[in-house]
C-alpha cells in the first residue's frame, strides 16, 4: 500500500490499515523513546498514547508529509507531554517530603481541596473505568498487564485510560474558569 492510500485508509477509518501500522511501528516507537529516556514506564506510555492519538487525530494527518515522520512527531510531543508531567509530579513529591513553610499554607489548602475535588471525580467513574485508572496512575500497571490481569484487550484498556483522562481534564479546566471568575 502506498504513503498516500495508507493515509486514506487511515481517515477512512479503516481498523485493519491501523493495526498493521501498529504492528509495523509499536516496536520502532517504544525503542525510539526508551532511547531517550532510559524509562520502559514513560516508554511504554508515551508508544501507547502516540497510537491513540493518532487514531484519534487520524483526519489531520498530511498526505504530503511521509507518514512514519508523522509518527515520530507525534512520539516526540507525546513523550515531551509526559516528561512534563512527571517532572511535576515529582516536584510536587519533593515539596510534600520537604514539610509546609507557614507561607505555604494556602497553597496546602488549594492543593488539599483540588485532590479532595480528584478523589470524588474518580470516584464518579464507572468502576471497570476508576479500577483500570487506579491501577494505571497509582499502582504504575502497564496496560498490558491491567489488560492481563482484567482479562480485557489492551485496547480496551487504553480506551479506559483516555476516557477517564479526559473526564480529569474537562474538571481542570471547569476548575481553572472557576478560579478565574472569582
Amino acid at each position: 500500500m502506498t504513503h498516500i492510500n495508507t493515509i486514506d485508509a487511515l481517515k477512512a477509518s479503516d481498523e485493519v490499515v491501523f493495526g498493521e501500522l501498529f504492528r509495523d511501528y509499536n516496536f520502532r516507537v517504544y525503542s525510539y523513546i526508551l532511547s531517550k529516556t532510559n524509562s520502559p514506564y514513560i516508554a511504554e506510555e508515551a508508544t501507547q498514547l502516540t497510537f491513540i492519538k493518532l487514531w484519534e487525530h487520524r483526519d489531520s494527518l498530511q498526505e504530503q508529509l511521509p507518514l512514519s515522520g508523522q509518527i515520530f512527531r507525534i512520539a516526540k510531543t507525546t513523550c515531551i507531554d509526559l516528561l512534563r508531567k512527571e517532572s511535576v509530579r515529582l516536584r510536587h513529591l519533593a515539596k510534600q517530603k520537604s514539610g509546609v513553610k507557614p507561607g505555604d499554607a494556602m497553597d496546602v489548602l488549594h492543593e488539599k481541596e483540588l485532590q479532595n475535588k480528584l478523589d470524588v471525580a474518580v470516584k464518579q467513574m464507572p468502576p471497570v473505568r476508576r479500577l483500570i485508572f487506579n491501577l494505571s496512575r497509582f499502582e504504575a500497571k502497564s496496560h498490558k498487564e491491567i489488560a492481563y490481569m482484567l482479562s480485557l484487550s489492551v485496547r480496551t484498556v487504553e480506551s479506559h485510560i483516555h476516557l477517564a483522562l479526559k473526564q480529569l481534564t474537562n474538571l481542570f479546566f471547569a476548575l481553572l474558569a472557576l478560579l478565574f471568575l472569582f
